[in-house]
């Protein structure tokens, strides 16, 4: 058993930033963070663009940044969600400065802005092409001076402990009381015990396979919700990033060559080498990037092909090596000089607009159970999430459930939390039905809930999906505990909750498109 005031799960930028504000403001408790890969390894490290901000009130406005938001959730933002994050920003970014991070300037000492796809002004800060990790590394610092934090890299959270745990027919309210959390080096499965609990888990991209995302974005969050009967909603809103690298040798995507790069003026061209994206929409590369994928998806299904190319040989190349140093470095040990040579792209898994239902204060629908960053649903994002708003989210909501846990400390519970049972369970020996159940899922979710979706291919997937339920249920409750399968079973729930909540969608919005919808509206 351990014991901690408040217990975190997840180490990106939501979860860091709410235990360095919560250390520093009780340093009397104790803050407990468990992280299943290294303790950078995140969702976080990878973002390239940058955070959104209205800084140069001169040309931009808040009212501005509300507006493009509103726009790209396409009717289905929580406007009073979307007036605070915008609102609450630049204080979040001060709070960043002043913790050490460092983002570009020009000449004369201004932040140097960018424009992402669906922003009508330059509003973007960033960090070269590596502003999340530049984040990562400060908040980092920042929980290693904290004596009170405790950070356990290679812990996994399996469940979270919830009512049902416990024995005792007087408990009615769904509550948490932290989580079983396995040692991957010792295999062994510790009791958390938390006043409060946050889930900062990051993101589901591993479901598709073909992602922008790390290998630890699993929706391990959204699953342990799911299954502890947590509200989830909008899940059918998965952003395919327009523009993953594509491996030509070995059909592979999953490099992401920044929404930032097409705002400095790179162009969209087919294997024909024809210039497509004003044909599709009047912002032509700079739409957001529901039509940009889905023109991509679209001119793909046309001509057979496995990619279109981004062209940036019409590009000042000094300055493009100073904004995107990294991409341009992929770019040559990948054998593709962007000063003469088209980059191979694809549309691939990168954020989901969906999760767990928090309100303002990011509460769930547990009790002392709170959520943050890409594993939830505030009303930020809508259908469809605005380049580069998913850093600010995180930072003005766990400055929120700051602030209220200020205002509302949690209570001790003096209840006993039982242990782990794996009784009866044995050391997993076919680990051949992981790795198969894995790829079929993978490809199902592909090909069947892609960028187009229609009613006939997700009821197939639901079909599907069922027996490779039924296949990893069993495996699980006869099995010792792996990372493996978790993140399998994990991904299995994830998968379920997309196909059945595109199932109820009957109306084309932002992320999700369904054929049968058009259909429908033209009929």
């Amino acid at each position: 058993m351990v014991e901690a005031n408040y217990l975190v799960i997840g180490s990106g930028i939501a979860g860091l930033t709410f235990a360095v504000k919560i250390a520093e403001k009780f340093p009397e408790r104790k803050v407990l963070i468990v992280t299943k890969s290294t303790e950078e390894e995140s969702n976080t490290k990878y973002a390239q663009g940058g955070v959104s901000i209205v800084l140069d009130h001169d040309k931009d406005s808040f009212k501005k940044h509300i507006e493009d938001t509103l726009i790209a959730g396409d009717g289905l933002c929580t406007e009073a969600v979307v007036k605070m994050v915008v609102e609450k920003g630049p204080a979040r970014l001060k709070e960043l400065l002043l913790w050490g991070a460092n983002f570009d300037k020009d000449d004369e000492g201004n932040f140097d802005l960018g424009k992402e796809g669906g922003h009508s002004e330059y509003r973007i800060v960033h960090h070269k092409d590596i502003t999340g990790y530049e984040i990562e590394r400060t908040l980092l610092e920042q929980v290693r001076r904290l004596s009170n934090i405790e950070l356990l890299s290679h812990h996994y959270a399996i469940d979270l402990i919830t009512d049902h745990h416990i024995k005792d027919s007087k408990l009615s309210n769904k509550t948490c009381y932290g989580a079983y959390v396995l040692d991957q080096k010792s295999s062994n499965i510790i009791t958390v015990k938390a006043d409060a609990t946050l889930l900062a888990s990051g993101g589901i991209g591993r479901v598709y396979g073909h992602t922008t995302n790390p290998i630890v974005a699993t929706g391990d969050g959204i699953a342990m919700a799911y299954r502890a009967k947590t509200r989830i909603s909008d899940m059918e809103f998965i952003q395919f990033h327009p523009t993953a690298m594509y491996d030509v040798r070995g059909g592979r995507s999953s490099f992401l060559i920044s929404e930032a790069v097409r705002g400095f003026g790179a162009y969209l061209r087919n294997q024909k080498g024809y210039r497509f994206m004003p044909d599709y929409d009047d912002r032509a590369e700079l739409a957001s990037r529901d039509i940009v994928s889905q023109s991509i998806d679209n001119e793909l299904k046309k001509s057979g092909e496995t990619h279109v190319f981004l062209d940036c040989t019409h590009l000042e190349l000094d300055g493009f090596k100073a904004h995107f140093p990294n991409i341009y470095k992929h770019c040559l040990d990948n054998h593709i000089d962007v000063e003469k040579d088209w980059i191979p792209v694809v549309p691939a898994s990168h954020y989901l607009c969906g999760g767990i239902d928090v309100d303002m204060d990011g509460k769930t629908s547990i009790e002392n159970l709170f959520a943050c960053g890409e594993c939830t649903k505030t009303g930020l994002h809508g259908a469809n999430r605005l380049a580069s708003n998913s850093l600010l989210e995180a930072m003005v909501y766990s400055h929120e459930i700051y602030k209220y846990h200020c205002e509302n400390p949690s209570k001790i519970s003096d209840l006993n939390i039982p242990k782990w049972n794996d009784e009866g369970t044995v050391v997993p020996e076919e680990h051949i039905i992981i790795q198969h159940n894995l790829k079929e899922l993978q490809a199902l979710m592909r090909d069947y809930v892609g960028i187009v979706r229609s009613d006939a291919r997700l009821k197939s997937a639901k079909k599907r999906l069922d027996l490779i339920y039924t296949e990893v249920e069993t495996f699980y409750k006869t099995s010792k505990i792996t990372t493996s399968l978790c993140e399998l079973r994990n991904m299995v729930n994830v998968a379920y909750l997309i196909i059945t909540q595109s199932i109820a969608r009957k109306e084309n919005k932002g992320g999700f498109f369904s054929k049968d919808n058009v259909e429908k509206v033209k009929a």
